[in-house]
């Protein structure tokens, strides 16, 4: 393990989860900038399975990205800047306005979750399915007893 942890220590479940999720999001990186999506990479193309075709507003798609509103609409930002997504008025309400994707966003989003699946794939064949299925299940326990189910 690429940490200092006290001998007889057991490693800290967040150094655990992050040093997992930093092996995912750099496999899903390189699957995406091998389909040609280079420039959708640093855990943004997990936006876009969230937005759908009659948009969305930014404090949603945090809420369902399970990000800071402040961190998705840099986010949603660098995705517009990109051509990932665009903003339009909302019809239900002309103060604010709703998320969009463009035709890349909607080439995009098949690609970024099919990456994320290729990745946990790769997980059940360097362990077992089962293993991956008992850390979901064990995972979504944990959420539910904190209240943040997903």
């Amino acid at each position: 393990m690429p940490v200092n942890i006290p001998k007889g220590a057991e490693p800290r479940i967040s150094l655990m989860l992050r040093l997992l999720h930093d092996a995912y999001a750099s496999a899903v990186d390189a699957e995406l900038t091998a389909a040609g999506f280079a420039d959708l990479s640093g855990g943004r193309a997990k936006v876009l399975p969230f937005v759908p075709e009659d948009g969305i507003p930014v404090g949603r798609l945090a809420m369902l990205a399970g990000v800071r509103k402040q961190t998705m609409a840099e986010m949603v930002g660098q995705l517009q800047r990109d051509g990932y997504l665009r903003s339009g008025s909302n019809p239900n309400d002309a103060r604010s306005r709703l998320i969009f994707l463009t035709a890349r966003g909607r080439e995009a989003r098949p690609a970024a979750m099919a990456a994320g699946d290729r990745v946990e794939e790769h997980w059940k064949e360097l362990t077992t399915p089962h293993l991956v299925t008992r850390l979901r299940n064990d995972l979504a326990k944990l959420l539910d007893a904190l209240g943040r189910s997903v």
